[in-house]
C-alpha cells in the first residue's frame, strides 16, 4: 500500500469545517478538487456537481471496481470550526466531512493491483440528492456518465460500526375530498374531516401482519401534518394529511402509495374520495437497502475494523437514517465513518454541538486504507 504521510485527514478536516457548505457547496467543492489535483491525481466534476477521480490497476478487470461515496453539503445553520482536547467541532465535522477526510485518505493511499477505486463525492444528499441520482442512474442528466460499481462505502457518521441497510423514506398527501355545506346542516354535505376518524385507524393497522425485516425491523407510515378546511361554519370539503413512510426492503415508493391509497379507501365511507400523491420532486426518494452481513465486503470491514481497534468497533448493524447508500443497491453497499449521529447526551449531527473525535476519524482513515489496500490486491 502505498504511504499515505504526505495527507493529514485531521488537517484537511479543520479547513473542511471552516468552510461554509450549507447554502452553496462550490467552495468545498473547490478544496477537495485541489486537494486532489495536489496528489497528482486527475478530478472531474460532471454536470450534476459531482467529484470524481478514479486510480485504475494495470488489471482492472481482475479486481472489483469499488466506489467510496459521501457528501460536501451540510444542513443550515452554519456552526463556527472550534478544536479542542481531540475534539473537532462545527458543521459538518461529523456529517460528512469527517467520513470524508478518512475516505480521502484511503483513497489517496491505494495503488491497487487489481481492479480499481473510484472516489465519487455529491454535492445535495441534505436536499435533493440530484447529484447521486444522476451518478446512478436514476435521475437523466445531459453530460452525466453513471457510475458502474461492484460494491459501495458510503461516509456517513456511524461510530466506526458497518452500517449494512437501513430504511427508505418517502413522504406524501393523503387527500380526503367530501362536499362543502353549510355547517348548521352537516347532513347536507360530507366532511372531509370527519373521514380522518377510519382515515387514521386504518394507517394505524396498514402494517400489521407484515414480515418484518430481518436487519431493520418492521416499517412505519406516521401522519405528520394535517390541513383542511377553509370556514368556521362550513363543512369542510377537503382534508390533506401528510405521511411520513419508513420503508424496509423491497417496497418501492410505488408500491406504497398503491397499498396506502387502498387502505384508507376501504376503510371510509364510499362517498368520500381519496387519493393519494408523493411529494414532487426531482429525484427518487432514498429508498430501503440491504446488504447480506456475510458479503465480502461487509467482513473485509467490518474484520478490519476489529482489528485494528482491538474488537471495541466495527459492530454489523443498520444505519437509522435514510442515506443515498440506498441509490447504490443492489450491489453491495456499506455505511462507514467517524462521528455519531447522536450520543448519550442527544442530538450530535444536524445538531448545534456537532462534534467529531480526531482519534476516531484517523482510525476511519486506518481501516479504510487498509480495506480498499486488501480489496484491490
Amino acid at each position: 500500500m502505498a504511504a499515505a504521510s504526505a495527507f493529514d485527514p485531521i488537517e484537511f478536516l479543520e479547513h473542511a469545517v471552516q468552510i461554509d457548505s450549507t447554502a452553496d457547496v462550490t467552495a468545498m467543492r473547490s478544496f477537495l478538487v485541489e486537494t486532489i489535483e495536489g496528489h497528482g491525481i486527475d478530478v472531474s466534476v460532471d454536470q450534476a456537481g459531482n467529484t470524481i477521480a478514479t486510480k485504475r490497476s494495470d488489471r482492472p478487470d481482475d479486481g472489483p471496481h469499488l466506489v467510496l461515496n459521501t457528501h460536501i453539503d451540510t444542513v443550515r445553520p452554519h456552526v463556527p470550526y472550534e478544536r479542542e482536547d481531540g475534539v473537532i467541532r462545527g458543521r459538518g465535522s461529523c456529517d460528512a466531512k469527517g467520513p470524508l477526510a478518512a475516505l480521502l485518505a484511503a483513497f489517496l493511499s491505494v495503488d491497487p493491483d487489481c481492479g480499481q477505486v473510484t472516489l465519487a463525492v455529491s454535492p445535495d444528499e441534505e436536499t435533493l440528492s440530484t447529484g447521486a441520482a444522476a451518478l446512478t442512474g436514476k435521475l437523466d442528466h445531459q453530460g452525466v456518465d453513471p457510475i458502474d460499481g461492484d460494491c459501495y462505502i458510503v461516509g456517513e457518521p456511524t461510530g466506526l460500526d458497518v452500517c449494512t441497510a437501513a430504511k427508505g423514506r418517502f413522504q406524501g398527501q393523503l387527500i380526503l375530498s367530501g362536499v362543502s355545506a353549510h355547517a348548521a346542516e352537516p347532513e347536507s354535505g360530507v366532511n372531509a374531516i370527519a373521514a380522518l376518524e377510519a382515515t387514521l385507524g386504518a394507517i394505524r393497522s396498514f402494517d400489521a401482519g407484515r414480515s418484518p425485516h430481518p436487519q431493520l425491523g418492521t416499517a412505519t407510515v406516521t401522519p405528520t401534518v394535517v390541513d383542511g378546511g377553509e370556514s368556521t361554519n362550513q363543512v369542510p370539503a377537503q382534508c390533506q394529511l401528510t405521511l411520513d413512510r419508513r420503508s424496509i426492503p423491497p417496497e418501492t415508493q410505488g408500491e406504497f402509495s398503491d397499498a396506502i391509497e387502498s387502505a384508507v379507501r376501504e376503510a371510509v365511507s364510499e362517498s368520500v374520495e381519496v387519493s393519494f400523491e408523493l411529494t414532487d420532486r426531482p429525484s427518487p426518494f432514498l429508498g430501503p437497502f440491504s446488504t447480506d452481513p456475510d458479503d465480502q465486503l461487509v467482513r473485509t470491514l467490518a474484520d478490519t475494523t476489529a482489528e485494528l481497534t482491538a474488537g471495541t468497533a466495527g459492530n454489523v448493524r443498520p444505519f437509522t437514517a435514510a442515506t443515498e447508500a440506498s441509490y447504490f443497491a443492489p450491489a453491495p453497499t456499506v455505511v462507514f465513518g467517524p462521528g455519531a449521529l447522536a450520543d448519550e447526551s442527544g442530538a450530535v449531527a444536524h445538531s448545534d454541538r456537532e462534534y467529531v473525535s480526531t482519534d476516531e476519524v484517523q482510525t476511519a482513515a486506518a481501516v479504510l486504507s487498509t480495506v480498499v489496500d486488501r480489496l484491490t490486491s
